[in-house]
């Protein structure tokens, strides 16, 4: 590898019966300042030695910023839980880059308006509520596979974004998207992530807060399809053509019964936003990379389509057939330990303090970061192999080693509906056909809000008799 190259090498080596899936290769030496800010720019994936994957922390300066890695679970479970109220803030950076799209929204909110609002996204995406969705997913997974040819050629990514849109659109909506609006909201969200500079220069100069991302030309289109689509939804629903028990159904009625919560309709727009960004971009990527390992691994493959035909034969899955479906489980969460939708948390100290052996100081950029964290051989066997059964044995791994949803009091509230509408959507296209892929491709995974390919993976289907 070229010691100066801003893109290190793609490994990727497969047996039989084995798998390493395609990753970029760790650094022999941490990059100096420029050169990884200038890394970094490119993908958040790339900067790190094969030493930062040890389940260690450490620190250093740039420019005018201390950066502080936590890659050690006591560290963590320290910075999401037992001192969460210190470390409760997103880093500048991710919320300068996800504001001029979800405004105020959950994700990137702090203080008293997250307070306010995570009980209420909490309550709609509970777990006692996935039952009352499932039936959308399916039936939003059936008709996008309704359209599917034996034969056919599809780009992983805008296919599974279509499958999770939908999804999300009938759970959170209540409503059925056309195509074009669909393809807006796809469209909106890659090319925001495409146009975005998730590094803000800025804020290593010495600025708290960096600063502020404009909505030049690259940016504003994008930002409108998204808005778009989002707010002809909510006004559809205002005007009575929703669906009773819908999230954004629930999230009104809520709004109505508690004006003290100020939650009038820009509000109602992030927190919508805010719901589709997670439910839709964070699934699709886990079932396009789940897709692609799967077309890596036949053995893995041939495991997963002889647990459904002996669990669904030829009908669709529910939310009943789940606990009957473990490996199709154990590929998701083998997944998303491998490839996680976001795979940096960034959070900013509020104030000084000790954090292990690591003296943080005010308004430190604290990482912990799920892509190391999953693949430290301190803490996982064969940690660079796709290995699903290692959620099979029954011992959960070590606490605070497997965030994918992040911990504490900030991790993600729809995380039992991303599971289960990951989990049946696998399910669902795996039990319909076979995905192949071109011949000798390897796929480029690259972060700079979350984890995508950076080029399209084509897949042939095959329909499965």
């Amino acid at each position: 590898m070229n010691p100066f190259s801003l893109q290190p090498d793609i490994v990727e080596e497969a047996g039989s019966d084995w798998l390493i899936p395609a990753h970029p290769q760790p650094l022999a030496t941490a990059p100096g300042g420029l050169r990884l800010a200038l890394m970094a720019r490119r993908s958040l994936l790339t900067p790190w030695t094969a030493e930062s994957f040890g389940a260690r922390d450490f620190a250093y300066r740039l420019l005018r910023r201390q950066v502080c890695v936590f890659n050690d679970p006591a560290s963590i479970k320290t910075v999401f839980v037992t001192q969460a109220e210190c470390f409760e803030r997103k880093g500048a950076m991710m919320r300068r880059a996800l504001s001029p799209l979800l405004g105020d929204g959950l994700f990137i909110s702090d203080g008293e308006t997250w307070r306010q609002r995570r009980p209420l996204v909490a309550d709609i995406a509970h777990k006692n509520q996935v039952p009352f969705y499932a039936p959308m997913m399916t039936r939003a997974v059936a008709e996008v596979l309704a359209g599917w040819r034996d034969g056919a050629e599809i780009s992983l990514l805008p296919a599974m974004a279509e499958l999770t849109a939908q999804i999300i659109a009938r759970s959170i909506f209540g409503t059925r998207l056309g195509h074009e609006a669909l393809s807006g909201i796809v469209r909106g969200f890659g090319r925001y992530q495409a146009r975005i500079d998730s590094f803000n220069l800025p804020f290593f100069l010495g600025a708290a807060e960096g600063w502020p991302v404009g909505r030049g030309g690259a940016l504003r289109p994008a930002i409108a399809e998204v808005h778009g689509v989002v707010e002809h939804v909510i006004t559809e629903h205002v005007a009575g053509r929703g669906e009773h028990g819908s999230m954004l159904d629930l999230l009104m009625r809520r709004m109505q019964r508690s004006p003290e919560l100020g939650l009038d309709m820009q509000a109602l727009r992030n927190e919508a936003a805010t719901i589709f960004m997670a439910g839709h971009e964070t699934t699709a990527a886990a079932l396009t990379w789940a897709l692609y390992l799967l077309a890596k691994a036949p053995w893995a493959e041939a495991r997963l389509h002889a647990e459904l035909d002996q669990v669904l034969g030829r009908r669709e899955p529910s939310a009943e057939d789940l606990p009957g479906l473990p490996y199709a489980r154990a590929i998701i969460e083998e997944t998303l330990r491998l490839y996680p939708p976001v795979p940096l948390l960034p959070r900013q100290a509020r104030a000084a303090t000790q954090v292990g052996e690591i003296a943080v100081e005010k308004n430190a950029l604290v990482l912990v970061v799920p892509w190391i964290l999953h693949r430290s051989p301190d803490l996982w066997e064969q940690p660079m192999h796709f290995r699903p059964e290692r959620f099979l044995t029954g011992s959960a791994p070590i606490p605070y080693s497997y965030i994918p949803f992040s911990a504490g009091p900030r991790i993600c509230a729809g995380l039992n509906f991303g599971m289960t509408e990951a989990v049946l959507g696998l399910a669902m296209v795996a039990r319909a056909f076979r995905l192949r892929l071109i011949p000798g491709f390897r796929a480029e995974p690259v972060c700079r809000l979350s984890l995508r390919p950076r080029h399209a993976i084509l897949a042939r289907l095959e329909a499965r008799a």
